[in-house]
C-alpha cells in the first residue's frame, strides 16, 4: 500500500521483491551451477549467489556512511555457500537482516548521502533512499533477471514475478 512515508514503500517493496527472488533462486538447479550462458558470463551459481550477497550490502547502506572497497577491516560476506539449502538459508538470513534494518531506520535517515567509493574513486554518493533504490533493489531486479534467463535456457520452468510465467499459463 502507498503512503507517504519513503521507509515504508520500500519495506512494502522489499517485500514483494524479497519474494519474488526467493522463488527465482529456489529454482537454480545447484547440479548445474558451472553453467554460463556465453564465456563473458558469470556461472549460474556465481549469479545466484551475487544476487544473495546484494541483500548484505543493502543493508549496509541503511548502517553506515560510506563503504571503500580498498578497506580490509569493510564487512564482507563470508564463504559461498556449497548447496542450494546453503544459499537460500543465506537469503533468509539477509533478508530478514535487510528488512530490521529498513524497519530501524525513517526517512529522515533516508536522506543521508552514503558514499561508495575506492579509496579517492568517488564511484557514487547519494541520498541512503537513492542508493537503496538504485544500487540495492534495481540492481538486483537486474540480476535476478538474468538468472531468469539462465533458467529459460537451461528448460527450467520459470516463476511468476508480477503475474503469471509462460510456464504457468493454464
Amino acid at each position: 500500500m502507498y503512503t507517504s512515508s519513503l521507509q515504508q514503500n520500500f519495506l512494502a517493496e522489499l517485500h514483494v521483491e524479497l519474494a519474488n527472488t526467493r522463488r527465482v533462486l529456489e529454482r537454480a538447479p545447484f547440479e548445474q551451477a558451472d553453467y554460463k550462458p556465453h564465456p563473458k558470463s558469470m556461472t549460474l551459481w556465481q549469479l545466484a549467489t551475487h544476487v544473495v550477497d546484494l541483500l548484505a550490502f543493502k543493508t549496509l547502506f541503511l548502517q553506515a556512511d560510506a563503504r571503500d572497497f580498498l578497506d580490509p577491516n569493510a564487512p564482507k560476506p563470508g564463504p559461498k555457500p556449497t548447496s542450494k539449502e546453503g544459499l537460500l538459508a543465506r537469503f533468509d538470513q539477509y533478508s530478514a537482516t535487510l528488512k530490521q534494518a529498513l524497519q530501524a531506520s525513517d526517512d529522515e535517515q533516508l536522506t543521508h548521502n552514503f558514499k561508495l567509493h575506492r579509496g579517492e574513486q568517488v564511484i557514487f554518493e547519494r541520498p541512503k533512499g537513492t542508493a537503496i533504490r538504485i544500487m540495492g533493489l534495481n540492481h538486483s531486479i537486474h540480476h535476478r533477471g538474468q538468472l531468469t534467463v539462465y533458467l529459460r535456457l537451461l528448460d527450467i520452468p520459470i516463476p511468476g514475478l508480477y503475474g503469471p510465467s509462460a510456464d504457468e499459463k493454464g
